[in-house]
């Protein structure tokens, strides 16, 4: 049976530390509130002076992940990049990607999934390889908020929780009868909540998609109604991952690791509680880099496999609820 595994993960942070004491200097906010509601500390930002987009924070990524693949770029079957903040409205950023890896006509494949963008990546490329559409897929995760926030008293309640990052995963087919890489994925969508959060503009149902008023009523800023997400989250992930590992007949105990999206600490912490876990077995990293958005759990899983926490003969369970509303969940079991 072919079975997609990793062969390479990397990530990227740009240099700049931005701690929740900065915050302060431009809102009303301080250590305390945020830490408090989200678990954050601190979160990286491009430069001030911007030039840097989500294809070039995915290189970065790229870069790492293929070196650790033992994979040259002209290697890669299929690019597919997951971001809500691309380069520019279109085209897609996996197109600015592709280029900068030097090739001239590998596919490149944008999905707009935002924070379960790595959850959807995972299953586009585990069907891929499945079909013998490709063998060796290169997914990136990459965001760039930092320059789309509205960083101010009144955009606090957003604009603290999100930071830029990318992070990059290189999945192969093999054959094999063994249970390895892939075991089962479980997506859904509920587009009734999709206005609890968003950025409205620029946007083709408007003519012009963009105006002088509609950015003065602030609404090419991200909106947020955070007791229905956070309600969603703590219903629907537990929900969500009980079902993907019956799907396999596993049960919570056979997991070594959950790597949920880092959208907040509470939300994880409601979801180890739920399920009944004890803390080393669910991740966190929003401590140190906010929600990284799409590149959240490739970043968070490059991370626990540096640490060691996780390797060889490993089972994981990855699983997120974000903008859409969407939300899923993948078993990946290492070789």
């Amino acid at each position: 049976m072919k079975r997609a595994v990793i062969r390479g993960t990397g990530r990227y942070l740009p240099p700049r530390v931005v701690t929740n004491n900065d915050l302060t200097q431009h809102m009303d906010t301080s250590d305390e509130w945020i830490q408090q509601r989200t678990g954050i500390e601190k979160r990286h930002w491009i430069e001030e002076e911007g030039g840097t987009g989500a294809s070039d924070l995915g290189l970065e990524a790229s870069k790492i992940a293929l070196d650790k693949a033992g994979w040259k770029p002209e290697d890669i079957d299929l690019i597919i990049f997951a971001t809500l903040s691309p380069d520019v409205f279109f085209p897609g950023s996996g197109c600015f990607l592709q280029h900068k890896l030097g090739l001239d006509s590998t596919p490149a494949l944008d999905i707009r999934q935002q924070c379960t963008g790595f959850l959807h990546g995972m299953q586009v490329a585990d069907a891929y390889i499945r079909s013998d559409l490709a063998n060796r897929i290169l997914f990136v995760g990459s965001e760039v908020h930092s320059t789309g926030i509205d960083i101010s008293t009144r955009g606090r309640d957003v604009a603290v929780i999100f930071g830029d990052g990318a992070g990059a995963v290189c999945l192969e087919g093999i054959e094999t009868d063994k249970e390895v890489g892939i075991l089962a994925s479980e997506l859904h969508a509920k587009g009734e909540l999709a206005e609890s959060l968003w950025v409205e503009v620029p946007a083709s149902r408007e003519n012009p998609r963009v105006s002088t008023e509609m950015v003065e009523e602030t609404r090419h800023f991200p909106k947020m109604n955070g007791k229905v997400i956070f309600k969603e989250a703590v219903r629907k992930l537990p929900e969500i991952t009980n079902s993907v590992l019956e799907k396999v007949g596993l049960t919570k105990d056979d997991i070594d690791l959950y790597i949920p999206h880092q959208a907040n600490m509470r939300i994880n912490q409601f979801f180890q509680q739920s399920m009944k876990l004890p803390e080393e077995k669910v991740f966190h990293n929003i401590q140190r880099y906010g929600n990284t958005t799409a590149g959240s759990i490739p970043i968070a899983l490059d991370e626990a496999l540096e640490m060691k926490i996780i390797g060889e003969g490993s089972t994981v369970v990855f699983l997120g609820l974000g903008a859409g509303v969407t939300w899923g969940a993948v078993v990946y079991r290492f070789e």
